[in-house]
Order: structure tokens, then sequence, then C-alpha cells
């Protein structure tokens, strides 16, 4: 545990080194709950079920923690193709040692991130009070989803330019395809059935569920999520067994 904590703390001075990725998660979606604010003020008819700021903002936050997947994914890329972990892999760390000491520095980076968010959100009128921190919350579950799928890519991909291609590939798919721009009723049943056997669809309603006060709906939207999550960690962490193995 203290060789895994001493790993921890090098993978954080590593990612604060590079905050571009950090800053591009909180920036986009601000900018883009601006325009959709400004787009409410001008557009009175248009409808608030999808246009509202208590909707868009959990989808903005699930949004914004996409470009986790960058950030983690060029992270530990990063370290393969420097030969960092050529070096570690003759440390007695175990393989979810090293899953542990990506993660575990990222996921504040993710709360901070979901903050400002939805921080900002209020700002332009989202109104405050206990459910925002249990939107907050709820995102976590989420937040690991990004991290995990990050660390997969990043143990797989061979360059940063290749996890970027498919980070953005990834982040686009998790934009249509959750609810994040229109209703999913709005595409047919067809479209929303495959929509729902993905955990994206199911974190933007965990955070919408979380704000509108309606923890009832937690549980099932979540165990999608967090159903996803433990899979693709066990991924990772199987990559990383058989990469420390080769």
């Amino acid at each position: 545990m203290k060789k895994m904590n001493i790993f921890a703390k090098r993978c954080a001075k590593e990612m604060w080194r590079d905050p571009l990725s950090f800053v591009f998660g909180i920036g986009f979606p601000v900018a883009l709950l601006t325009l959709m604010w400004l787009l409410g003020r001008s557009l009175p008819e248009m409808p608030q079920e999808i246009f509202g700021i208590d909707t868009f903002a959990p989808s903005m936050a699930v949004f914004g923690l996409s470009f986790m997947l960058i950030f983690l994914g060029s992270l530990v890329t990063g370290d393969r193709t420097g030969s960092f972990l050529m070096r570690m892999f003759a440390s007695p760390l175990r393989a979810t040692d090293y899953i542990l000491g990506y993660t575990l520095p990222a996921l504040p980076i993710a709360a901070a991130q979901t903050a400002v968010c939805l921080g900002y959100a209020v700002i332009l009128g989202l109104e405050p009070g206990v459910n925002l921190l249990v939107c907050l919350l709820a995102l976590m579950p989420t937040a690991l989803l990004f991290i995990g799928i990050g660390l997969l890519m990043g143990s797989v991909l061979p360059t940063a330019g290749a996890v970027g291609g498919i980070s953005s590939l990834i982040i686009n798919v998790c934009a249509w395809l959750s609810g994040t721009w229109f209703p999913l009723e709005m595409m047919g049943d067809t479209f929303g059935t495959i929509c729902n056997l993905l955990p994206f669809a199911h974190s933007v309603n965990a955070a919408r569920a979380a704000l509108a006060g309606d923890y009832a709906a937690l549980p099932v939207e979540l165990a999608w999520v967090l159903g996803y999550t433990a899979v693709i960690f066990a991924l990772a962490a199987a990559v990383f067994r058989r990469k420390m193995k080769s």
C-alpha cells in the first residue's frame, strides 16, 4: 500500500504538470452551458424540458467528465512509450496497484471539474440545495467509468495520437447516445433501446434524477454505470498484468 501511495503521488504531480485536458474539460462544458442559457433567454419558446438549466447542467457535467479519457489515456501511453513503466515493472507493485495509482489522483480532479460545472450552473439560475451535492456524488461513478476507459486505452493503444483519436470518437458517441443533446425518445424505440444498453444514458439519467430529488431512480441507473465500470477496470488490470509478464 505504501508503494502504491508513492506511485499515486507521482501520478498526481504528472497530472498537474499538464492541466490542458483538465482545463478543457471545464471550459468546454461551461461554454456550452453559457450558449444554451443565452438561447433560452433569447428564445423563450424553446422547450425547457430539453434546454432548461436543470436538464442541461447534469448533461454538461457528464460531457465534461468524458474528457478524462484523453487525460488518463495520454498519461499512461506517455509512461509506456517513455519506458517509465518498463522500469516500474521491476518493482513489487501489482497490476491493481498501478491502476489505483493512476485512479486515486484523478478522482479529485474529476470531482473539482464537476463542482465547477454545477457551480457555474447555479450562477446561471440552477437552484442550489442538497440535491446539488447528491448530483455531484451521483456523477462520481461516471468519473470512474471514464477514468477506467482512459486507463484501458492507454494500456492498449500505441501512441498518444491514437489515444486522442479514439477518445474523440468515444466522447462524441457518449454525447449523442446519452441524451445530452435531445431526449432519446425522439429517435424511436430501437434507438432508445440501443442507447440504454450502454452506460452513458444511465450516467445522464442518474445525474438528472439526483438533481430533481428522484432518489428512487438512482440505484438502477447507477447499477448500469458501476457494472460497466467494474468490467472496464478488470480489463485494464488484466492488460497491465499481461504487459508486466511480457
